[in-house]
């Protein structure tokens, strides 16, 4: 993705919820979250100025997603018919099973967020819809297959 932008990670504004609290949900917690997700979109589109950004981070429910299109007026999921998307953003969904996830988890050294806080996330995940504009990749492919997927998938937008 070198040749289209520079990454903005999320995590690099997660240090807020990592850690314990991360454990339990709480109206903190979700007050916290929602302040995270429009700082990454706000960050995003600062560092953007006008051309191809990347933002990655999870965003595991249908209302996080909506949040980093629209900002904080986002207050409940809602249709697609009620926010319309926008067709210069689009969701890459990293889809891989419970087990495969788990395994790279436990292989990686040094991550804020622990294997065992995993089976919390399956738990929650909601899988974007192809109305929410998303890219599904399988991540049991190579980065390179990967990568050439999306490319081509920009591409495709620019047409």
């Amino acid at each position: 993705m070198s040749s289209y932008c520079e990454p903005v990670w999320g995590h690099s504004f997660l240090k807020s919820l990592a850690g314990p609290s991360m454990k339990a949900i709480t109206s903190t917690r979700r007050r916290t979250l929602r302040r995270w997700l429009v700082e990454n979109r706000s960050q995003t589109r600062e560092r953007s100025s006008g051309s191809d950004a990347l933002l990655a981070c999870s965003a595991l429910k249908r209302l996080y997603r909506q949040i980093l299109l629209h900002g904080s007026t986002v207050v409940a999921p809602t249709s697609s018919a009620s926010l319309p998307s926008s067709p210069e953003v689009f969701f890459l969904y990293l889809h891989g099973d419970y087990d495969l996830i788990h395994q790279r988890m436990v292989a990686r050294q040094g991550h804020y967020m622990k294997a065992d806080l995993l089976r919390s996330q399956f738990d929650i995940l909601e899988p974007p819809s192809d109305e929410e504009n998303v890219l599904t990749l399988d991540i049991r492919k190579s980065r390179s297959e990967m990568i050439l997927e999306v490319e081509k998938h920009i591409e495709s937008l620019k047409l």
